[in-house]
């Protein structure tokens, strides 16, 4: 590895395409490794259901729980890992406390969506019958939350109009569900509610000039297998060109889609610092 160089090639809201340069093919998949499993974001971990009479079981409403993005800005600075705080079990510093208390009261069909999960403050006086949101508020002080982005635990695309609500369950008149959620501070190889990306591609060599793959077609492999956009960045061998044993791939081109919990600025940010 020589000199690592990263070319933005597109960057919307949700994702980012990029292509990066200078470094060997095992650095380039470590990369993908980390942007998928080893930048911390907060997600529900603890799901204490008090109420549930709707069709689905409690255990397949805290998964979906588990699974929807909350919004992560800055988490790594602005959150400490349960394991390293000094709380006896959750306190401002190391936790997140969502509440959810719906019913319907009126005829027809009802949705719940993370819409309906809001935040509990530090001094908010909402408590939960088995316990306060915070159950040790006496913990040392730090920076963390002063650090936190705006909306921090909140669902992805909560009050946005233009972002679709995750679906948890539909109610009908007199069912209702009433829980509360401690979202906590965590990485993709604990679990994958953790990981800040939907989807990673990473290719190379889109003219298989290495023979890395190997082609099955029935009469025209060329027709059959068509050149992807990244093909348009390399030079297309020709037919009289001897095979290079020694050839290395010189590009890697990425493709990383987020889930919203973090922006994609801030996960490659994040990934080249820490791979730098």
């Amino acid at each position: 590895m020589s000199n690592p160089r990263v070319r933005i090639r597109n960057v919307q809201h949700d994702r980012v395409n990029f292509v990066l340069e200078g470094v060997d093919i095992g650095f380039a998949n470590s990369l993908r490794r980390v942007v998928m499993a080893d930048i911390p974001t907060v997600a529900i971990d603890i799901v204490e259901i008090e109420t549930n009479t709707t069709v689905l079981a409690d255990e397949f409403i805290a998964h979906r729980l588990g699974m929807i993005p909350l919004i992560s800005t800055n988490c790594d600075e602005g959150m400490r890992y349960t394991r390293d705080c000094t709380c006896l079990s959750n306190c401002k510093y190391c936790s997140v406390v969502l509440y959810l208390d719906v019913s319907c009261q009126e005829g027809g069909t009802m949705d719940i969506t993370s819409d309906h999960l809001q935040v509990v403050g530090y001094n908010s006086g909402y408590r939960f019958t088995s316990g306060p949101a915070y159950s040790d508020p006496a913990s040392d002080g730090g920076e963390e939350l002063s650090k936190r982005g705006d909306g921090f635990g909140n669902p992805v695309g909560k009050d946005d109009d233009s972002v679709p609500p995750v679906l948890i369950t539909k109610i009908r008149k007199g069912q209702g569900l009433k829980l509360k959620c401690v979202a906590r501070k965590g990485i993709a190889k604990e679990h994958a509610k953790w990981s800040p990306c939907s989807a990673v591609s990473f290719e190379y060599d889109p003219h298989n000039k290495l023979r890395h793959t190997s082609y099955w077609f029935e009469s025209d492999e060329r027709a059959e297998w068509p050149l992807s956009e990244n093909a348009k960045e390399e030079e297309p061998p020709r037919d009289d060109m001897p095979f290079d044993f020694n050839a290395k791939p010189e590009k890697f081109y990425f493709e990383v889609e987020t889930t919203g919990a973090l922006s994609p600025k801030e996960v490659i940010m994040k990934v080249t610092t820490n791979s730098g």
